[in-house]
């Protein structure tokens, strides 16, 4: 019982610290004049990774490789198949240009490079810098391609993530500066508290590390993309819900694998069914997406719920072969 409060207290933390990074950041951000399309490209996607960034560091300094790549390719599983289907049941999805052309083409090229460099064994420090460096590529890609946006996808965004001015500007940067460090700092906190919950169950039931960070961890550090994907479907905000899965599920995978993987000196050690079964199950997942976004450009509420019976099928296929 005490692992089992660690992590869900972790997975709390995790998420509600997660909530003060995106607010916090986005209006610092904001107050500075950046952009509202700038912010929901890059500080909401990279605030919604935080829980995961900060699980994989904590879980690789404690030499808990597995968990944090379990929890990488369980998390993105998560969010193509769970959430993004979950989405599209309630209202089908329609694809935009640059979903197709580069969002989604990144996502399937991060996917295919994490699984190349994890066959080996290990994603060394090199690995590391190797998908840090992609994540610097592509931020600096979408926030140029972000500035050309069409006008409604832009009154989204500046809908979405205008914050009402403050009365006194420089209070309220302060204000919100602190609730940015007060995020990162209940993330950081959430995250030992998981992986210390996280392994204790492992060691205590006999699952394996990977396991526990493809199931529990992964949905549970899934909510944030899950809240913001679900209130934006129901608001109508279509391209801020897929932008912002497409998005997390990149950077999930070049910046939050890239600075975990140098973590370590010696990076970290893949397991065999991660290596075999789980990183290939995400490629593939991320490579289905493509003949389902491009057919119609959109994804109809069928094949939402197609991808919600497969995120099923496959969680009971973890829970009847890896138990």
């Amino acid at each position: 019982m005490p692992d089992i409060a660690l992590l869900l207290l972790g997975l709390v933390a995790l998420v509600a610290g997660a909530e003060l990074v995106v607010r916090g950041g986005g209006r610092v951000a904001a107050g500075l004049g950046v952009a509202p399309i700038i912010i929901g490209v890059t500080i909401v996607s990279i605030g919604t990774s935080a829980p995961e960034l900060a699980v994989g560091i904590e879980a690789a300094a404690q030499g808990n490789g597995s968990l944090a790549i379990g929890n990488i390719a369980g998390t993105n599983v998560v969010n193509l198949l769970l959430v993004l289907g979950l989405s599209a049941a309630i209202r089908p999805l329609e694809m935009h240009t640059q979903t197709l052309r580069l969002d989604l083409p990144v996502m399937v090229v991060a996917a295919a490079a994490v699984t190349f460099l994890a066959w080996d064994g290990t994603l060394s420090r090199l690995d590391g810098v190797l998908l840090a460096a992609s994540a610097a590529a592509y931020t600096i890609v979408i926030v140029r391609v972000a500035r050309r946006e069409r006008p409604f996808v832009k009154q989204e965004y500046e809908r979405e993530y205008t914050p009402p001015p403050p009365k006194e500007p420089v209070t309220g940067l302060l204000w919100n500066g602190a609730l940015l460090l007060a995020g990162i700092a209940v993330v950081v906190i959430g995250a030992d508290l998981l992986v210390d919950g996280a392994s204790g169950l492992a060691r205590a039931s006999g699952l394996s590390e990977a396991f526990i960070g493809l199931t529990i961890v992964a949905i549970g550090t899934s909510a944030p993309e899950l809240v913001t994907t679900i209130v934006s479907t129901v608001r109508g905000e279509r391209d801020i819900a897929i932008g912002n899965l497409l998005g997390s599920s990149v950077f999930n995978l070049f910046l939050i694998l890239g600075v975990t993987a140098m973590v370590p000196r010696g990076g970290i050690g893949v397991e065999h069914d991660l290596m075999r079964i789980d990183l290939p199950v995400m490629l593939a997942v991320a490579v289905l997406c493509v003949p389902v976004f491009f057919s119609g450009r959109r994804v109809s509420r069928w094949e939402g719920i197609g991808f919600v019976a497969l995120y099923a099928g496959y969680l009971t296929y973890l829970l009847a072969a890896r138990t």
